[in-house]
């Protein structure tokens, strides 16, 4: 969950409508370490505690954006069921990201925001303009995935309970 710039700049924010209530969507995205699944630049969640939802979940994320590889530590700060999450990154890289969720007909908003700073030996905020749209073009692949996630367990779902209602 995490770029932009600094607090003055407004970061990266990424959208998509899914196809399901925010309920269902909320029930997958909830799942922390299943963030792995469909967040191409995640590549490994380790729980810091007991926690694994809620806010003061703390956790390493493994993250690689072409040749860079980072230990992002983060902590829930934001919870309301099956309307938003919010982290704060801390470490090389640091800022806040936040997920929405706001329903839209039988479908959801998903959006996605996040604000980062870069450290001086990643250039500061020229590196952050630089990596701007890359990570908002992996962002939307992230989405994209996520999408097509929920989209498929929301319809088997559909079909398994066709007629039973």
């Amino acid at each position: 969950m995490g770029t932009g710039l600094s607090s003055r700049r407004p970061g990266v924010a990424v959208e998509v409508v899914i196809d399901a209530p925010a309920s269902f969507v909320w029930a997958d995205v909830k799942d922390i370490a299943s963030h792995v699944d469909w967040m191409q630049d995640a590549e490994e969640i380790r729980f810091l505690g007991d926690r694994r939802q809620g806010v003061g979940t703390r956790f390493e994320c493994e993250t690689v954006v072409g040749p860079f590889r980072l230990t992002d530590v983060m902590e829930i700060t934001e919870w309301q069921h099956a309307q938003s999450m919010g982290v704060h990154h801390q470490g090389i890289v640091a800022g806040t990201g936040h997920f929405r969720l706001r329903a839209s007909g039988s479908n959801t908003v998903f959006s996605w925001v996040e604000k980062l700073t870069f450290p001086w030996y990643f250039a500061g905020p020229l590196g952050a303009m630089v990596a701007r749209p890359i990570l908002k073009a992996i962002w939307k692949g992230n989405l994209r995935r996520l999408k097509a996630r929920i989209e498929a367990s929301y319809a088997k779902t559909r079909r398994a309970n066709w007629g039973t209602q």
